[in-house]
């Protein structure tokens, strides 16, 4: 029963601090920080308070697989949450959030190429729900629902981030199954970090002046609260990871596209809100229904 209650309360938490998260990433973002700026700060913000803490925890000595998986899902997550906060920096949060739906139609199409796994019943409703419900959301844009949409850079940038942070999910459910949830959060901080201060020198920036402007009055409060939902975010998704299989808790975390649509209407006036709902909400039965029916 306390499992239970601690669970919830972990997947609570996620589906809040995931939209919040990418409120401060958009509003930073939009106000001229760099998107792998803002990335490699909410990295190193985070680094620098699990190197504290490493001073009073008592780590086991890791073994081959703990570096190859930490290092194969810092990659990931570097480089997926850079694409993330690009996407929000050119398009509304209400829109690119429930695309994350899509991770589960992603899923089902490699396991059909690869594991020869073809989906039941529920799994192509699922599907077709997820599809019908993109529908209401994405023809909001002005491309409408179209294969013009995929010319947008904002949706580009935005399935890269799906695709890498679902590789992401896998290389940490990994790492946790080798340490255990806290160090597995430690590892994502550290290498995250890492990674992203490596992408930074692939946007050719002047790192000084960037830094410089990130460090602006009134914005190191927002990176503050921004490295600390994210730290949240991570911290649940890890406790959820280490008590229930991956699929089933992704599938749940898909009920934070509702949180993400209304943030969007609170605090940038994003409209066409109610469509934007409905079509989530079918997006995350369509959800549901492939991963706990399966």
């Amino acid at each position: 029963m306390g499992e239970t209650v601690s669970v919830t309360i972990a997947v609570g938490l996620r589906i809040l601090s995931n939209p919040l998260a990418n409120v401060f990433q958009k509003q930073l973002a939009s106000r001229g920080n760099h998107p792998l700026v803002v990335n490699f700060l909410t990295y190193f913000l985070l680094s620098v308070a699990c190197g504290i803490s490493l001073f009073f925890t008592e780590i086991p000595s890791p073994d081959s697989d703990f570096w190859l998986y930490s290092i194969l899902g810092g990659i990931a997550g570097a480089l997926g949450n850079g694409l993330l906060v690009k996407a929000l920096q050119l398009g509304d949060l209400s829109v690119l959030g429930p695309i994350n739906s899509y991770k589960s139609v992603v899923g089902i199409i490699f396991g059909i190429f690869l594991l020869s796994e073809i989906p039941n019943g529920w799994g192509i409703l699922g599907i077709a729900l997820i599809i019908y419900g993109s529908y209401f959301v994405l023809d909001t844009t002005e491309a409408r629902f179209s294969w013009k949409l995929l010319n947008r850079p904002e949706i580009q940038f935005r399935i890269w981030a799906m695709l890498l942070t679902a590789v992401e999910a896998v290389f940490i459910k990994k790492v946790i199954a080798v340490s255990s949830a806290a160090v597995a959060f430690m590892s994502w901080c550290l290498f995250g970090a890492i990674f992203s201060f490596l992408v930074l020198f692939s946007g050719k920036l002047n790192l000084k002046s960037e830094l410089v402007r990130a460090t602006k009055s009134g914005r190191t409060g927002k990176f503050l609260l921004l490295a600390g939902c994210i730290g949240m975010m991570q911290l649940t998704t890890n406790y959820t990871f280490d008590h229930m299989p991956v699929g089933y808790a992704l599938s749940l975390f898909q009920l934070s596209a509702i949180v993400t649509i209304l943030f969007g209407y609170t605090f940038f006036r994003e409209k066409s809100i109610g469509r934007k709902i409905i079509g989530s909400a079918i997006m995350v039965t369509g959800s549901v229904l492939i991963i706990l029916l399966k």
